[in-house]
């Protein structure tokens, strides 16, 4: 699999017309697929084993993770796409995973081709169903690089994607905590 991998890569440089035997790309098909490897390695995992365990706790209000780094690879052109996820939940009877474990679980959906939108609902619909939340809101911000080297968007630009789901959808009864956490107002 790895060496139809690195012949690709010979094919696809030579199809651009690259000598991949030149001065210091020789190495580059195995290199790049040794990266995508481990880029895409979010492919073989699941968000419930990266949750882990689950404690109880007497916390009855939201939590909050705010600016959490990620990078994925954009699926139309597997050009990288990062910026910062904020997550916000509310628990089901105090129950919560660990804190550190929140990074994991974007792991394994951002390390994979991937879109934003999907990323986005993916971590939703995995802390609703994997901890039983009431409710959670996911945001993310992202640089698109693919947009930025097609010169459709500006270095500087920023997209961001939202997801709701439960006690957090916009007229439930945590929603407007939520977008107070998010340095928001009060007012929809």
């Amino acid at each position: 699999m790895k060496a139809d991998a690195i012949s690709g890569l010979q094919q696809f440089l030579e199809g651009i017309n690259i000598d991949p035997k030149a001065l210091g790309i020789e190495e580059t098909p195995e290199r790049v697929t040794d990266l995508f490897t481990k880029l895409f390695s979010g492919l073989n995992k699941t968000s419930k084993e990266a949750f882990g365990e689950i404690f109880p706790t007497d916390s009855k209000g939201l939590v909050a993770l705010l600016d959490i780094p990620y990078y994925s690879t954009c699926e139309h052109h597997l050009v990288p796409f990062f910026g910062k996820i904020d997550i916000i939940y509310k628990p089901h009877n105090g129950m919560v995973a660990g804190l550190g474990n929140f990074e994991e679980v974007i792991k394994v959906f951002a390390l994979r081709p991937q879109l934003q939108e999907r990323l986005t609902q993916n971590i939703a619909d995995a802390i609703m169903e994997d901890l039983q939340a009431e409710g959670v809101l996911v945001r993310i911000s992202a640089t698109q690089l693919c947009m930025i080297l097609n010169g459709e968007m500006s270095y500087d630009t920023k997209v961001y994607t939202m997801e709701t789901r439960g006690s957090l959808d916009p007229g439930e009864v945590h929603h407007q905590e939520a977008m107070l956490l998010l340095g928001g107002s009060t007012h929809e």
